[in-house]
């Protein structure tokens, strides 16, 4: 791990701790939950072996935020970013058109309680163009996968591949990460002056 993931980690990884701290004080409080849900995301990106586990916690705490407010649009906002890791990290395409539907649905319904938010368009928009994103990345097999000849034109499609999943991932971390920080800011805000 490199030094940029390794701060990455460290800091979505004390985000997670506050929360499930916070979490033992007051279990209904859906901000705190929905910022647990996003710091599981992010460490999803982080640590690879466990992305599937740690996207599944992600979407529990996600759905426990909607089951206490369901209107709350950053929630469902990251839901659909989880359902879209989920779909592509997953080896068949009938399972991720599964979630990349759940995500679709996700998406729309954060855009519909904040119309205005254009992160919230552009995820909706992605997600509609998801299954051909996914089917560039299995067409030379399972991600990660060696390509079965060594020709260099194979080598060039699987880097494109690859530097496309990467932006991807790159983007949906960008985006949790600040969501994730805007409701710590705002948690965390100093008292006003007197």
């Amino acid at each position: 791990m490199d030094m940029e993931n390794l701060d990455r980690f460290v800091f979505f990884e004390h985000a997670r701790k506050a929360a499930e701290a916070a979490y033992a004080d007051n279990p209904l409080d859906a901000d705190n939950l929905t910022r647990w849900g996003g710091a599981l995301l992010e460490l999803s990106q982080c640590n690879p072996e466990d992305s599937k586990k740690l996207l599944q916690e992600a979407v529990s705490k996600l759905e426990e935020a909607l089951t206490l407010n369901p209107q709350k649009h950053d929630a469902l906002w990251c839901l659909g970013n989880a359902f879209t890791n989920h779909a592509l990290l997953s080896p068949e395409i009938n399972e991720a058109s599964s979630y990349f539907n759940k995500a679709s649905d996700y998406f729309q319904q954060a855009c519909d309680q904040d119309p205005g938010n254009e992160l919230y368009q552009k995820s909706l928009e992605f997600s509609f163009k998801a299954p051909e994103v996914y089917a560039e990345f299995h067409k030379s097999g399972p991600i990660g996968a060696e390509p079965s000849t060594s020709s260099a034109k194979t080598a060039t499609r699987k880097k494109k591949s690859s530097d496309l999943k990467y932006d991807i991932f790159g983007w949906v971390i960008l985006a949790v990460g600040i969501v994730v920080w805007v409701g710590f800011a705002k948690n965390h805000m100093p008292p006003p002056p007197r």
